[in-house]
């Protein structure tokens, strides 16, 4: 019995509010979760990057040249 324990007195018509804990994260889970969002953002350039390329190439196959028109 050396925990004291606190008595809360709860009045008519009052509600007892549920102890929320915040979330607590250390610094390497916030860092980690800033390097995943970075690599997605690098990942989604990447990809748009290729996509464009690509477009751009069929493009200029399409077209003639100077040469072959």
């Amino acid at each position: 019995m050396s925990e004291k324990k606190t008595i809360r007195i709860v009045k008519k018509g009052e509600k007892i509010r549920p102890v929320v804990k915040a979330k607590t994260s250390t610094a390497r889970e916030t860092a980690r979760d800033m390097v995943g969002t970075v690599t997605n953002w690098v990942t989604e350039f990447q990809k748009r990057r290729r996509e464009e390329t690509t477009n751009a190439l069929r493009i200029l196959s399409k077209t003639p040249s100077g040469s072959q028109a």
